[in-house]
């Protein structure tokens, strides 16, 4: 299992979406996406997206604003 990072602060939809489509194409089963994000719609976007390709996801405030998307392939 491997963990990645995705960098998406100041980016606002649709663009962390379709950057974290293009990394979990590239990763295995059972690796984790972490996409950071200062948009909460982005959280709740991913996690849609997410919930619908039956990927396990939660969505964390890190601070004031910022959120981490945790999104596990499988």
């Amino acid at each position: 299992m491997a963990i990645r990072e995705l960098d998406c602060m100041y980016e606002a939809c649709p663009i962390p979406i379709i950057k974290s489509i293009k990394e979990l194409k590239a990763m295995d089963t059972s690796d984790i996406l972490i996409v950071k994000t200062d948009h909460s719609c982005v959280g709740i976007s991913l996690k849609e997206w997410a919930e619908k390709k039956d990927y396990s996801v939660e969505v964390i405030e890190t601070e004031n604003g910022e959120w981490n998307v945790f999104i596990e392939k499988k």
